[in-house]
């Protein structure tokens, strides 16, 4: 039976109404503040991006009447290239870098950090006060305006740009840079690297807002360099640290600096987060500003992994292996995408088997220069370079690159010779007393180590597998221990392994003594292989004193023979770079340090036709 409406159910439908209208009103309203922020949001880039714009042509002198940078005089020389790409015809900002790293990394605090991975990450976020030119390799201002040395080379005074700021917007001073040397050489900061070397400078003064004087304790080859290429960290952000010095030392992402790019939090970054991405710093002091609004790299441990992610487009280059390079060369779709390059980097590093001669305060095996001898002839490096890498590296001798001036052009690279290893085994004791085929010490114990290595590197793991073979013909037994990248540092640091092989990085000229000196066999220092030579340890003094080159060169030689002769490390390689880089990657160019890519000031960009990344 119908019912006619009562006046209850009238009200009711009134306020169901109401209540429509009212959610329709909120959804109007909202959809307007959203309008309206993107609008602002907008806008906030506009200016942004107008101001980038309007600081670089300050800088370049193009605003004709008004003041230009602090440094007056237009770009400054470490700006140059970087300007010199503003002006191509297609250039344009915005877009992101994409890159890859084959490892998780532990940390990408500063001086806690100890891996080359880490150090690209910092080198976007902090700056040093000078710079070197990568045509001429003469190092010119960055923070720095200027400097002057003193006859004796005694004294080095910088004079700071006065316009340079962190990106918290905080003015970078003087002050910082003596924070930042006294930050270092605290005993109970986490930086015995870095205090290996600044412990040459006897005092970091400032004198004015905007002059700061390094004073050496005695004469130093890379003086300049040492105090000019100290990456400046701000004090207001890392002081609170020395109160909790615990606290810094097992960080994994304090990170603030006055560079182009800045984590979005600079202390939030943790190692579970996987990549690791850098924001444009809006602040940037620069007389050019980047193009690129993001820098990011990928964690792809797996190689295969790796090239299918640059075959789809998402991240910008990739390093190929020796055994994939020839078949990417005539692949039609990498061909097709890819800029590619192949070339010996001038200053590239070197692989090595590094034996540990000290294992929990006691002797290893290795501490027997004849048994390390024996190992560097049982480990063909040209079967090596040949069957694992297909000829693209060259046999590395010592630390010393063959073109450079440290290096004795009379030392051969160890060849291969079964019948002096077991020789010199044998002198030194070890027999195949039960004949078991492995060879024993004179209490009986079998000559068994484990090679601990990065498990993720393909070819590494075939290069262990085929050492294992031939250190098995002279009665060798090589145990393969493959480890995730976080666990070999930290074992490194420990010095708990029996031998690994890693890599060095190297520069123009080589110092021995981070990683050979007696004195570095320290507690986390990076001779962590234990080895000491007095002999070794008096050259390389000498020629850290000696500034004048051409007495310089010769000590370094007398050094690399002894290393020659001691064979701390096993000396493995120089690799060639296989590197295939993504077509909307512009203006590469190779120079005297290598490849351009990624170098700061960045010269790098996309044109707007082929951006990808908006935001």
């Amino acid at each position: 039976m119908e019912k006619p409406f009562a006046s209850r159910d009238w009200t009711l439908y009134g306020l169901v109404c109401l209540a429509l209208v009212l959610i329709v009103l909120t959804m109007y309203q909202i959809d307007r503040q959203w309008v309206k922020l993107s609008e602002m949001q907008a806008a906030l880039a506009e200016q942004a991006q107008a101001m980038r714009e309007l600081r670089t042509l300050a800088a370049s002198g193009a605003l004709t009447g008004q003041t230009q940078t602090a440094q007056s005089g237009g770009i400054a020389p470490a700006f140059q290239r970087a300007y010199a790409a503003t002006k191509l015809p297609d250039y344009a900002t915005g877009d992101w870098s994409v890159e890859a790293f084959g490892t998780n990394l532990k940390t990408i605090t500063p001086l806690v950090s100890t891996d080359a991975y880490a150090s690209n990450v910092q080198s976007y976020v902090q700056e040093s006060l000078i710079t070197r030119n990568p045509d001429t390799l003469a190092w010119e201002g960055l923070i720095a305006k200027s400097w002057t040395v003193s006859e004796d080379g005694l004294t080095i005074a910088f004079e700071l740009r006065d316009d340079v700021a962190f990106s918290d917007g905080q003015p970078l001073t003087a002050d910082d840079v003596v924070f930042s040397f006294n930050f270092i050489m605290t005993e109970a900061i986490q930086a015995p690297r870095e205090r290996a070397y600044l412990q040459k400078i006897q005092s970091v003064k400032a004198e004015g807002k905007y002059r700061v004087v390094f004073t050496y304790k005695e004469p130093y080859f890379e003086a300049l360099s040492l105090a000019g290429g100290m990456n400046i960290l701000p004090k207001h952000f890392y002081e609170p640290y020395l109160k909790e010095p615990q606290k810094f030392n097992e960080s994994k992402g304090l990170l603030l600096g006055s560079g182009p790019f800045k984590l979005a939090d600079p202390k939030s970054w943790t190692p579970d987060q996987g990549n690791v991405e850098l924001v444009r710093n809006e602040r940037y002091w620069g007389d050019v500003q980047p193009a690129y609004n993001r820098i990011l790299w990928k964690i792809i441990q797996n190689d295969s992994a790796r090239l299918t992610t640059y075959r789809n487009g998402d991240i910008d280059s990739y390093s190929a292996r020796a055994s994939e390079y020839k078949q990417l060369q005539s692949d039609a779709q990498i061909q097709a995408k890819s800029q590619s390059f192949e070339y010996m980097p001038p200053v590239v590093g070197y692989s090595y088997i590094g034996w540990n001669q000290m294992r929990g305060g006691k002797p290893t095996r290795f501490a027997d220069k004849r048994v390390r001898q024996a190992m560097s002839y049982l480990t063909d490096t040209g079967r090596i370079i040949k069957d694992v890498f297909l000829g693209y590296a060259e046999p590395a001798v010592s630390p010393f690159g063959n073109a450079s001036k440290q290096h004795d052009a009379t030392l051969q690279p160890y060849q291969a010779n079964l019948d002096k290893a077991k020789a010199l085994l044998k002198e030194a004791g070890y027999e195949d007393r039960n004949q078991d085929g492995v060879l024993e010490d004179k209490t009986g114990q079998p000559f068994e180590f484990k090679l601990t290595y990065f498990q993720a590197n393909e070819d590494t793991s075939r290069m262990v597998l085929l050492l294992k073979d031939l250190y098995a013909k002279a009665g060798v037994k090589l145990v393969p221990f493959p480890q995730e990248w976080p666990v070999m540092l930290e074992n490194l640091d420990k010095k708990d392994f029996d031998a690994i092989t890693l890599g060095w990085t190297s520069s123009i000229e080589t110092d021995l003594y981070q990683a050979f000196h007696s004195s570095q066999a320290i507690s986390k220092g990076d001779n962590f292989i234990g080895y000491q030579n007095p002999e070794l340890d008096k050259l390389i003094d000498t020629a850290r004193r000696t500034v004048d080159e051409g007495k310089r060169m010769p000590l370094w030689q007398q050094a690399e023979r002894i290393l020659y002769e001691d064979q701390p490390y096993t000396f493995l390689m120089r690799r060639k770079s296989l590197l295939f880089v993504d077509k909307r990657i512009h203006n590469l160019q190779m120079t005297k340090l290598g490849l351009n890519l990624g170098s700061l000031p960045l010269e790098n960009y996309v044109p707007l036709a082929q951006q990808k990344y908006t935001q």
